[in-house]
């Protein structure tokens, strides 16, 4: 009985834990496999199942709205190398891209990359059709160019502008378009960051996706889950461990450009006349200054307007019309979206208190190449009728600048060649953009209207002989048939 009664007691003792609670509960183990693995199978903690939604309303509603662009163009050569190839032309270049339509009467928005010295542009829809094209507006700054369908159907698909100042950092993002060939190829990604400067120019502001983008995406778009297009897709970066980064032309960007492409060919951009530079924590202190971001203004052009306006070199520009100055690249990029003429108003520190100026901008040297297609009417543009004479050629010119003169190495007088329309007899002769006219017909030029005179006298005894200088003095000679 009592070796009964000690059993009892060990018992008891065994289901009780020290201090009087309660044992806890025998963890489950996962079984295991034979190979040391864990069978997720039995005894796993299971997760509700979410389901994603499918894309492909979206897609099969927006992807006839982009197209994919075969592009054939001449290879081009400096002004007098021609005679290296014995009269011969030189060889003919095939490239492709992708693009999207925003407007029934044919417009097709893509890359300028994509169509830059094009002979002949053919744009296939998602459908099959295909159609001629015409480049009627592009800008190089920006990377952006506008063709149009030559007899475009009535039943033209056509994609919705959306505004790209609206996303934020991990909204989903798709890309359409034609990479290696592979038409209508779709990819889906998120928007990584905004304003990104890529270094391409004073107007980067680049989306960055992770969408899969390649080769021949170019120029087509990166549309949002509403399916309104947020941007146009036009530049890759390759990682060292082979990724590739996506980046696309802001869709508002694009909304305030597409008007001058489309009217007159290219954009015109407005100018303050200023040399800046950045507002760093060391300049602000020399500066006395509490503000760690602006403009400081250094120097000025020539016959600035914002000189004439009472801006003065160690202000500081902070704002434009109300919109903040993070830095000189900002102040370049806002008064690029804006019209010579116009009249804008600078917030500045000036001496550590605020003050502020109204400005009427002038018109923004035209280094790039990036200048309209076809002259603007006159009654916008104010040119002499002297001043037109070189359109008729294919070839715009402007005055030789400061600006000019120290990116060219060049000094002194002549007429610097602005633009250059393609398949004109200009571009034929080989005149390019940034090149600087010294004479014509034998004449010495002094000034672009002086230029503008002797093109006037001597298309009456075609051809008409340029000789041009270029980077570093070198010289060449183009001869132009009317």
């Amino acid at each position: 009985m009592r070796r009964w009664t000690l059993l009892v007691l060990v018992f008891a003792l065994a289901g009780c834990k020290r201090g009087g609670s309660p044992a806890s509960e025998p963890q489950a183990a996962l079984p295991l496999l034979e190979d040391g693995g864990v069978d997720l199978g039995t005894g796993a903690i299971s997760a509700p199942e979410v389901v994603l939604p499918s894309l492909a309303p979206l897609v099969e509603r927006i992807s006839p709205t982009v197209v994919s662009l075969s592009v054939l163009g001449t290879s081009r050569m400096p002004p007098g190398h021609e005679r290296f190839f014995g009269g011969l032309r030189p060889p003919r270049q095939e490239k492709g891209g992708s693009g999207f339509i925003v407007d029934r009467s044919g417009l097709v928005v893509t890359n300028n990359h994509v169509v830059e010295g094009a002979s002949s542009i053919s744009v296939r829809l998602a459908d099959g059709r295909r159609f001629e094209g015409d480049l009627i507006g592009r800008d190089a700054p920006t990377d952006l160019a506008l063709v149009r369908l030559r007899s475009p159907p009535a039943d033209l698909p056509v994609a919705r502008l959306g505004d790209s100042d609206q996303l934020h950092v991990g909204d989903w993002l798709l890309a359409i378009g034609n990479p290696f060939g592979l038409e209508t190829s779709v990819s889906l990604g998120i928007l990584s960051a905004t304003a990104r400067d890529l270094g391409s120019g004073p107007y980067d502001e680049f989306l960055q996706t992770d969408a899969a983008i390649n080769p021949g995406n170019s120029g087509g778009p990166l549309f949002d889950l509403s399916g309104s297009v947020v941007g146009v897709n036009t530049a890759i970066v390759n990682s060292q461990s082979g990724g590739r980064i996506g980046f696309a032309i802001p869709s508002s960007l694009v909304r305030v450009l597409l008007p001058q492409l489309e009217r007159t060919g290219g954009v015109v951009r407005g100018a303050l006349g200023v040399y800046t530079q950045d507002l760093t924590p060391e300049l602000a202190r020399a500066l006395g200054l509490g503000s760690r971001r602006g403009a400081v203004v250094n120097g000025f052009v020539p016959g600035s307007s914002a000189r004439s306006a009472g801006l003065g070199e160690s202000d500081v520009i902070v704002s434009l019309d109300g919109r903040p100055i993070e830095s000189a690249r900002t102040l370049t990029r806002l008064v690029g979206l804006r019209r010579p003429g116009e009249m804008v108003r600078l917030g500045l520190i000036r001496g550590g208190q605020p003050a502020s100026v109204t400005v009427r901008l002038g018109r923004r040297t035209d280094l790039e190449g990036a200048g309209p297609l076809r002259p603007a009417p006159p009654e916008e543009d104010q040119l002499p009728p002297d001043d037109m004479v070189p359109m008729r050629l294919g070839v715009e010119i402007g005055e030789v600048t400061p600006e000019v003169e120290e990116a060219i190495g060049v000094r002194g007088s002549g007429a610097l060649v602005v633009s250059v329309e393609p398949g004109s007899p200009a571009e034929r002769a080989g005149l390019q953009p940034g090149l600087v006219i010294v004479e014509v017909a034998g004449q010495a030029v002094h000034s672009a209207k002086e230029a503008s005179e002797l093109i006037r006298a001597a298309r009456a005894q075609p051809p008409i002989v340029f000789k041009l200088v270029g980077p570093g003095r070198v010289s060449a000679v183009a001869t132009v048939q009317p």
